[in-house]
């Protein structure tokens, strides 16, 4: 059984026909999907299984990813912060690594780039590379996951000056665009529902999680899975835990997350969360390894509520990880939360670690709402943020921007 077969079962055969029909006039066209790590974070895992995906609809689609050294990471650590607003200085020299770097993966994967139909870069990291593929023939696609609502300037000026010459760009949420020359479209991500992170999971190995990390699963838990970075407020997530504990004693939190590659700050902010949760035995901060998807999976699942207290998030996969679980979410009012958690359906959108305290208040001595949103939030996520949505997206801006301007196109 393919692929596509397994994802009948969950999404229906209607949505797979349809993907077949969108695939037909690609047949055979090369499609490459550029981004700067193979694990860690959510845009690695979404190519992890859109690509193979795309393959078994016989387009030959490719990932490529850029490398660089530490001075390449923190420059675009610098763009990632710059763009979701904070007033980040880039040094001169730092912008000279970025472009060089830039120039020498170009060279590496010029090739591939230059003779695709298609490609895709994903965030800033590589997005110079289109500078130095002069003689490129297919579309280029710059696709923003990152909330670039109000950047700052000079960091978007800079960063403008590449992404004006792509073909299109895609951001994920209206609020995200920017003023560019170039159509824009917006696609919200997605998550794969049999991968490991998401797949129904057998109660014992649930059980032998909690076990393994000292979790009581006879009481109540909350969770929040993110990577150690400031714009996820973990320490605000302890001091709503705390805020709560005074009127639920026996509650425990799990901060779980782990590194990427290409985010130099996380030791950093994990050695902040360590201090701020001073030594509580039901505080648990887990650090974990990018391949630790069922170990994810289980703690979403054994949780009661999941948070997502996000200062700053282009769209939060663990918000839609935790719904796909049947499982309510308080998150930050901002990004792509708003368009997943619907206040006081699917879950609560708050401000504030205050705000976050009352709704777990609020939520645990109310079994029922619980449930209620659960299924609520599963349901959305189901019409709304699977892989098979996303990958239909993908196929209908390709097969638009290699028509060009044709009144026509004939899916056979």
């Amino acid at each position: 059984m393919g692929m596509l077969d397994e994802y009948a079962h969950i999404v229906g055969e209607d949505v797979i026909h349809q993907l077949r029909q969108l695939a037909r006039p690609l047949a055979g066209k090369r499609v490459v999907h550029v981004n700067s790590t193979r694990v860690g974070g959510g845009v690695a895992e979404i190519l992890d299984k859109l690509v193979p995906l795309t393959r078994e609809l016989g387009i030959d689609c490719q990932w490529e990813v850029v490398s660089g050294e530490g001075d390449f990471y923190a420059c675009t650590k610098g763009m990632h912060n710059g763009l979701q607003g904070n007033s980040v200085r880039i040094p001169e020299n730092l912008l000279r690594t970025y472009e060089e770097t830039n120039a020498q993966n170009a060279e590496r994967l010029r090739g591939q780039l230059e003779s695709a139909e298609v490609v895709f870069i994903h965030d800033p990291q590589p997005a110079a590379l289109l500078h130095y593929c002069p003689n490129r023939t297919g579309k280029w696609i710059w696709r923003c996951h990152i909330d670039a609502s109000h950047p700052y300037r000079p960091v978007w000026k800079y960063l403008r000056q590449f992404v004006s010459s792509f073909d299109a760009s895609i951001f994920s949420l209206p609020s995200f665009a920017q003023p560019l020359p170039n159509p824009q479209y917006i696609v919200p991500p997605s998550i794969d529902p049999l991968s490991d992170k998401n797949v129904e999971l057998p109660a014992e190995e649930v059980a032998a999680v909690c076990t393994r990390f000292g979790i009581d699963p006879q009481r109540p838990l909350i969770v929040q899975v993110s990577r150690y970075d400031r714009f996820k407020d973990p320490v605000g997530v302890i001091h709503a835990y705390r805020m709560a504990k005074e009127y639920l004693p026996s509650l425990q939190l799990v901060l779980a997350g782990g590194g990427a590659s290409d985010d130099p700050e996380g030791e950093v902010v994990l050695e902040e969360v360590r201090i701020a949760a001073a030594d509580d035995p039901d505080i648990h901060i887990l650090l974990l390894p990018a391949d630790a998807h069922r170990t994810i999976n289980a703690l979403q699942r054994q949780a009661d509520i999941v948070l997502q207290k996000s200062t700053k998030e282009g769209f939060g996969l663990t918000v839609t990880e935790a719904m796909w679980k049947g499982k309510p979410v308080i998150g930050g009012d901002t990004g792509g939360i708003r368009l997943q958690v619907v206040d006081h359906h699917t879950g609560f959108l708050v401000n504030t670690p205050e705000g976050a305290a009352l709704r777990i208040r609020y939520l645990l001595r109310q079994p029922q709402k619980v449930e209620e949103m659960g299924w609520k939030a599963q349901q959305f996520v189901r019409e709304n943020f699977l892989l098979t949505r996303q990958l239909r997206e993908y196929l209908t801006l390709t097969v638009a921007l290699l028509h060009g301007a044709q009144d026509r196109i004939e899916l056979g």
